[in-house]
């Protein structure tokens, strides 16, 4: 009579610890956008930030009316560093929660959201932009994030149609069809960038990931693909930890394997290609976030999904502020920041829980 009063006990204690965990990132997340808000070669008084954020509200404007704020402050706060700070955030959210998703899919945790290709037929499609010259502008994007969201989706049409095998997609063939492509626009990519001329060091800065670009227009272009990419993975996340269990016995449990591997397969790449689009390539967000929240609280994705966009956002937005601060007034590409603190850390995952089995214990 005990047992089952044992494991309800135990399954709200670890329900509960992840309500903590959820919380404590949500905090994090909101100090990191305070911090980098107020930092960069001007420094805004901690005071002034909300009187400058709340003067448009007309009952909450007047609490802050004995604040002095400088015209330059607020355009400097509104129109340059609040968006920047805000796509820092969409796109860690975007790359770490993709990287769970291809993680799950492939049962392995080497996988991270370039597995497939996105990333580099995003830079090819950027990069054709930048060296043709092409002068276009659509609702907030110029030609070159076009051209690289374009390039994304492309790359994984084709990863896709090389990997189906009549009406199924085997999940190795897709892993190995999307190695074959990456390399293969990878090798376009480098050969473009030898012959870039006099635009190597756009080219050079593009692919090295940077958020400098940063507007309103852009955060609201790319909004309804995030969330269109965010609701098909999460809405599936239950299916998502099945597979986890194989996919004869995901199958035998009544999913439709083909069928939802496509959904995720197309809401992740779609995230990739948002955030790739906008801030050119940054590493290793998707692939070492989900192992710290699998440390902390498992392979539920159900909880993995929204806890590693959380971390994924609160590491870039520090990250981008790193890298505009370190050498002020000149700015380095976060990219550089991401790869020097992702890979080491990496290898220390890697050493201390090489014996660890990610996939074994998802709860429910």
């Amino acid at each position: 009579m005990q047992a089952p009063a044992e494991a309800n006990k135990g399954w709200d204690s670890g329900r509960m610890r992840k309500t903590l965990l959820l919380v404590f990132l949500i905090l994090i997340l909101a100090l990191t956008i305070i911090i980098a808000t107020v930092k960069g070669t001007v420094t805004i008084p901690w005071k002034s930030v909300p009187a400058i954020l709340l003067s448009p509200v007309p009952v909450l404007n007047q609490l802050f009316e004995h604040i002095e704020t400088s015209e330059i402050n607020k355009d400097i706060l509104l129109y340059i560093r609040l968006p920047r700070v805000i796509l820092a955030a969409v796109v860690g959210a975007c790359l770490s929660a993709a990287g769970a998703v291809f993680q799950g899919i492939f049962r392995n945790p080497m996988a991270d959201p370039y597995v497939l290709g996105v990333s580099s037929g995003a830079a090819l499609g950027a990069i054709l932009a930048i060296l043709t010259g092409v002068n276009l502008f659509f609702s907030g994007f110029t030609a070159v994030t076009l051209f690289a969201f374009a390039g994304g989706i492309l790359s994984i049409t084709l990863v896709y149609y090389m990997a189906k095998v009549g009406k199924a997609v085997p999940v190795m063939t897709l892993l190995l069809a999307g190695i074959a492509v990456s390399a293969f626009l990878s090798a376009l990519v480098s050969l473009l960038t030898y012959f870039s001329g006099d635009k190597l060091h756009e080219v050079v800065f593009w692919m090295m990931g940077g958020l400098s670009g940063a507007s309103w227009a852009q955060l609201l272009t790319m909004l309804p693909y995030v969330l269109i990419g965010y609701s098909c993975i999460h809405y599936y996340a239950r299916e998502l930890n099945i597979l986890l269990l194989g996919e004869e016995t995901a199958q035998q449990l009544g999913v439709e394997t083909d069928r939802v591997k496509k959904i995720l397969m197309a809401g992740a790449s779609l995230l990739v290609a948002a955030a790739v689009s906008t801030s050119g390539i940054i590493g290793f967000l998707g692939l070492i976030v989900p192992h710290f929240i699998r440390l902390a609280a498992g392979p539920d994705h159900r909880f993995l999904l929204p806890s590693s966009a959380l971390l994924g956002a609160s590491i870039l937005i520090a990250a981008d502020t790193l890298a505009r601060t370190i050498i002020s007034p000149t700015e380095l590409p976060v990219g550089i920041i991401t790869a020097l603190a992702g890979a080491p850390v990496f290898i220390y995952l890697l050493k201390k829980r090489k014996k660890l089995r990610y996939f074994n214990s998802s709860e429910g």
